[in-house]
């Protein structure tokens, strides 16, 4: 056999260790940070990059990414380059829209009809 045990003939080192492949880092889908910026403070001409937008509205960019697919969602966006781009305008409408929406929390009862429940 030519001096080699079949494990090495093989190519699997001695002591059966295996060799890890090198992996492809994989991009962080998470929540990124709070912005490290006042997003109030920027020309409303200036562009953000989706990691960017995510941590102003605090969304993951898998968000952003699953609302680019929807052509009439509030938040614009434009391509430069085949990257998305996210002006600070927009931005700002779209979260001025979402105050707007956002409703204070209603106390709810077992009545359904405005009455407080009986002790």
């Amino acid at each position: 056999m030519g001096g080699k045990t079949p494990i090495e003939a093989l190519g699997v080192p001695e002591g059966g260790k295996k060799l890890h492949a090198t992996k492809r880092s994989r991009k962080n889908r998470g929540m990124p940070p709070p912005a490290t910026f006042d997003i109030d403070t920027l020309p409303g001409s200036s562009n953000l990059t989706a990691l960017e937008t995510a941590a102003v509205i605090r969304r993951t960019p898998g968000a952003l990414e699953q609302w680019r697919r929807d052509p009439n969602h509030p938040l614009k966006w434009r391509y430069v380059d085949g990257r998305p781009l996210y002006r600070v305008d927009a931005v700002r409408d779209y979260l001025a829209k979402c105050e707007k929406t956002t409703k204070a929390p209603r106390k709810h009862n077992a009545h359904g009809d405005g009455r407080g429940a009986l002790p």
